[in-house]
This record gives C-alpha cells, sequence and structure tokens, in this order.
C-alpha cells in the first residue's frame, strides 16, 4: 500500500536542490520511479515528498568531439535506441537492451538507476569500465564524480542530500579498443556481473591499456587495478595465461555475499569464467 505524500514540481535544478536542501531526509528525488515506487508501496521506506524532476529538460543525449554526453533523465528505452550510442557505444545499448523489461526501460532512467545505486543494477559496473564521469549539481555550481568513485555501497552514492545528478559524460572509446559487459543470473537480476575496456597493440600482440570493473556480487560496483596491472603492457599470449589469476583477484574484489542469488565461492567462481570470456570478446573487437 502506497502511502499519501506530497508531489513537489521544482521547475528548475537549483530549485530542486534547494528543495531537498530544505526537507532532508523526509525527501526524495522522483525521476521514473520505477523503483522508488515499488520499495516505497513494499514500506521499505517512506518519504514525506517526491520531488519530481521530470520537467527539467535533463533528457538530452548529444555527442561532443570525443564525449558522449547523456542526461540523467534519459530512460533505459531511450538509450537503447538512440543512434548515437548505437553507433560510439555498443556495448551500452547492449546492455540497456537487457535491462528489466520493455516496460521498465520506457519509464526508467539512467541516472535514477544510477542514484538509487541497487547491488544488482548493470549499468554503473559498464560506466566505470568506460571511465564515465558524473556532474552533480547544487545552486549554481557542479561538480565531476568519477564512475568508479560514485558508488559507496548498496543504496549509498556520492551525492549529498542536496545535489542532484544531471549528466553522464562517456569518452568516446578509441579506435582499436574492444568493450564487453557480461552479466549472469537465474533470478530476475544478475548475480554476477563485469564489463572489460581494452585496447590492442602490434596487431593484436599485446594489450595495451584495460580497465576491468565487477558489479552485481557484492553491495556496489568495483574497479579492479590488480587484475588490470596483471594483464596490461602484456603480449597477448602471457595475459591469457595470466587470466585464470586475474579473475581470482577480480573474484575477492567484488566483495561477494551470499544470497538467494548464490553463494560467496560460486559468485567469485563466475567472475573468472566472465573474466575469460570478456577478455576474448573486447579483443576480437580491436
Amino acid at each position: 500500500m502506497l502511502k499519501r505524500f506530497r508531489l513537489e514540481e521544482p521547475e528548475s535544478a537549483n530549485e530542486a536542490c534547494e528543495l531537498l536542501g530544505r526537507f532532508g531526509e523526509s525527501a526524495k528525488v522522483y525521476a521514473g520511479g520505477t523503483e522508488l515506487l515499488l520499495a516505497m508501496k513494499e514500506g521499505l521506506v517512506d518519504y514525506e515528498r517526491l520531488v519530481n524532476i521530470k520537467k527539467l529538460g535533463l533528457n538530452q543525449i548529444k555527442r561532443d568531439n570525443g564525449t558522449i554526453h547523456i542526461g540523467a533523465l534519459c530512460t533505459h528505452r531511450q538509450i537503447e535506441t538512440a543512434p548515437d550510442l548505437q553507433r560510439a557505444l555498443p556495448a551500452l545499448v547492449k546492455l540497456e537492451r537487457n535491462v528489466a523489461n520493455v516496460r521498465v526501460r520506457q519509464v526508467g532512467t539512467l541516472g535514477g538507476n544510477l542514484c538509487f545505486a541497487e547491488p544488482h543494477a548493470d549499468p554503473g559496473t559498464l560506466l566505470i569500465a568506460l571511465g564515465a564521469k558524473l556532474i552533480a549539481e547544487k545552486g549554481a555550481s557542479k561538480r565531476e564524480i568519477s564512475a568508479e568513485d560514485f558508488f559507496v555501497d548498496a543504496y549509498e552514492t556520492r551525492l549529498a542530500a542536496d545535489e542532484l545528478l544531471t549528466e553522464i559524460q562517456v569518452p568516446v572509446p578509441a579506435a582499436h579498443c574492444g568493450l564487453e559487459y557480461l552479466k549472469f543470473g537465474y533470478l530476475e537480476r544478475p548475480s554476477v556481473g563485469l564489463a572489460i575496456a581494452l585496447t590492442a597493440r602490434d596487431g593484436k600482440k599485446s594489450v595495451g591499456d584495460i580497465r576491468i570493473a565487477v558489479g552485481c556480487a557484492g553491495p556496489a560496483p568495483k574497479r579492479v587495478a590488480e587484475a588490470e596491472a596483471l594483464l596490461e603492457g602484456k603480449s597477448t599470449e602471457e595475459a591469457i595465461r595470466s587470466l585464470p589469476r586475474a579473475g581470482e583477484i577480480a573474484g575477492r574484489a567484488a566483495q561477494a555475499i551470499s544470497d538467494l542469488h548464490g553463494s560467496q565461492e560460486y559468485k567469485e567462481h563466475i567472475v573468472g569464467v566472465l573474466l575469460k570470456r570478456a577478455f576474448q570478446s573486447a579483443l576480437s573487437q580491436c
């Protein structure tokens, strides 16, 4: 049963931040509402006010030189059908096509997904591997938060209570860059997710820059720099031989939790399996 609440209708990001600051923990941002309203119906959270930001125009996708700018209110459906993203970020488009179902994707927003920080959500993991930056606004000020620093814990981010996420900035991948996001799960939400971005050198004879991120297994998505160090700058053959060790490191970095989605040990094993598959897929794209 959804309790009564007041719906605030700000006309600007500045007004939305002012409302959030004034009402504190009794208020929450309302965008698509696919996660928030469900949690409220179940009695998991209770807010006296929802601050509706749908009128703020934060639903544009544009390319500016080497960066893709995605408004925080862009829906999953909008992202999966955007021509610019289909060309520049096919891995993100593929991920978005597999978020929940089309009804959820038509309403749910990327910004809402990131800010809700549900542990089994997909996008944050890939955005970490892509080196994305998230833009937070408060009044006339803005600040950048790297995707890898944005997530603190389950349902907790770096956003201040009176800040608003307005944009996600994603660097356009360089030439000879391969991207892959793989996930595994037998319930509605994934049990494990893994993303990799890498460049190949010398006709795929060696590995250049590489970023690895794991998610869905533990409280929050994480970048795995230690696993990256085992593979970066190595010959392709040496990197492939190092994948089992890199998978073990990534599995531990996932901070996997035993739950209905699987045991800690099982999830750590699946991380290693996904890393091997994602590495081969990303390399084949270079």
